[in-house]
């Protein structure tokens, strides 16, 4: 059984100016999604800056998110990490605290060998009882899903799913063999949403969604339902908009789109900084553009 269906917000974690995390904010921007008809909301991914939480915090946001959405909504925990033991405790911490499902990203930096890929994965499942989306996005983590580790992958019980992220459209057509009543795939590119829906998929867990949630989520429902000329529109006049937000590296102008629109500080954690002025330049005129300011 998929997760969801439609499209996932890959949510920004608000962050006040002294780098603490914002809950209030962040309680404000899942009332938001849930209002404008996001179908899950994913914490803690790359686009919440996962990576610069410390435990204690990623956990804590998790919680935050399952409180506030109260069920309306399914919760997707990110809890990927290079190290099987510290995504074995994260997975077990989000299931504790009532995630729904898990979003757990290929090991990064390592390079592991498929056999150990499908260890590392087989390590995380067998301690917890969530459904698993896959996530792959080599760009990011220098390890790719290709079908047959996918395959493998698929044929351990709680893995339902996965995040299609390598932009490489023979690979996701490849892969969308697998889809079937177990076995979701989504979109984790803005640009190629209607490309993956028009081979198998149920989605999309969308970055450009922190400012579009309802157009997003519409423009997938309208596929799915064959309304094809409504959604290739959408996806068409998002385009402008999606360069903007991934001209520089995620979650940089996403936050600070969020911002414009008054949801969020415009504050991050180093590595990651402010985006470069002809960034914020150009994501104020397409967002002026598109209407949203």
């Amino acid at each position: 059984m998929s997760v969801f269906t439609g499209s996932g917000v890959a949510l920004v974690t608000p962050m006040k100016k002294d780098g603490s995390v914002d809950y209030k904010k962040l309680d404000e921007l899942v009332e938001w999604q849930v209002s404008e008809e996001i179908n899950a909301i994913v914490a803690c991914g790359t686009t919440g800056e996962a990576s610069t939480l410390d435990d204690e915090e990623h956990i804590s946001v998790i919680k935050a998110v399952v409180n506030k959405v109260n069920k309306r909504v399914p919760v997707v925990a990110g809890t990927g990490s290079n190290n099987t033991q510290h995504g074995i405790h994260l997975a077990k911490e989000a299931e504790r605290v009532g995630a729904d499902a898990l979003l757990v990203v290929t090991p990064y930096y390592n390079k592991a060998t498929k056999k150990s890929i499908i260890a590392h994965y087989k390590a995380i499942c067998d301690t917890i009882e969530l459904p698993v989306i896959l996530y792959s996005v080599a760009s990011r983590t220098g390890m790719n899903l290709d079908y047959r580790t996918v395959k493998e992958l698929k044929q351990i019980p709680n893995i339902v799913g996965i995040k299609e992220a390598s932009a490489d459209i023979a690979q996701i057509v490849e892969i969308a063999q697998l889809v079937d009543e177990n076995f979701a795939l989504y979109s984790g590119n803005d640009d190629q949403v209607l490309p993956l829906l028009a081979v198998g998929g149920s989605g999309v867990i969308s970055t450009i969604s922190n400012i579009l949630p309802k157009e997003t989520a519409t423009m997938v429902r309208n596929f799915l339902e064959g309304n094809i000329a409504q959604a290739r529109a959408t996806q068409l006049k998002q385009l402008p908009l999606i360069q903007a937000v991934f001209s520089e590296v995620n979650p940089v102008p996403i936050k600070a789109a969020v911002s414009l629109l008054g949801k969020c500080e415009l504050s991050y954690r180093l590595p990651l900084a402010e985006p470069e002025e002809e960034t914020l330049t150009n994501l104020k005129t397409q967002m002026t553009k598109y209407g949203l300011l």
